[in-house]
């Protein structure tokens, strides 16, 4: 065991006994992530969670008893720093928004490469924010119009920028305070600061803005590709 990485424990949400067995397939040709349990909606995730306690849940939006939206709600309120996937068919704006403003950590649709999932999985995993930039508008525009009467956005440091800049790649905070030779710590206060000026709740609304504005790091500058 010793020096041995821990693997990702993953928690599979969806009401399709078939969809849950193929995605458990996919995650399990990665030795770093491993499946501990699954659940058929999110009355039953939920419950799973709190016995659990994994490091991220896989989970579908539309499903009987209780929805993907009222489970994040639950599960947040459950553990502030639960990390959350959405993996659905839904492309509707409302469910998109909706998943977001509860506490999703990113949000996938259900023709993704398997690759990419299991990619985007170690993303969350590690705190990191994913969201594919064909959503990223929707969502923005959809937080927009909320807040169009609300009040006015205080203007970002040069450095915030910089920050929200490296946050619309998907870095972690690590390479973002490698990248500006700051500590993680600092990384960590810059990005509380942006989401306070802008109005935004978590990292992945702030990585959807910076898409949306199109603020991006300069080319040189951006961490590799994962």
């Amino acid at each position: 065991m010793g020096g041995q990485k821990m693997a990702i424990q993953v928690l599979l949400v969806d009401d399709h006994a078939l969809l849950r067995q193929g995605v458990r397939s996919i995650l399990e040709t990665s030795d770093d992530l491993t499946v501990v349990g699954e659940a058929g909606n999110g009355k039953q995730a939920v419950d799973l969670y709190a016995e659990l306690h994994p490091d991220l849940v896989l989970m579908d939006i539309r499903m009987p008893v209780m929805g993907g939206l009222e489970a994040i709600r639950q599960l947040r309120a459950l553990d502030p720093h639960v990390k959350i996937l959405i993996l659905t068919v839904s492309e509707e704006d409302d469910d998109l928004f909706e998943a977001i403003r509860a506490g999703a950590n990113g949000y996938l649709l259900k023709n993704v490469d398997p690759d990419e999932l299991i990619s985007s999985i170690r993303k969350v995993a590690r705190g990191e924010a994913v969201i594919p930039g064909l959503l990223a508008a929707r969502i923005m525009a959809e937080l927009h119009k909320e807040s169009a009467a609300g009040e006015m956005v205080e203007p970002l440091t040069g450095r915030e920028l910089e920050v929200l800049g490296y946050l619309s790649t998907g870095a972690s905070n690590r390479e973002i305070a490698k990248r500006l030779f700051i500590s993680e710590h600092t990384v960590r206060n810059h990005i509380q600061n942006i989401l306070g000026k802008l109005h935004l709740t978590n990292r992945v609304q702030a990585a959807a803005y910076a898409i949306r504005q199109g603020i991006r790091p300069p080319e040189s500058a951006r961490p590799p590709e994962k």
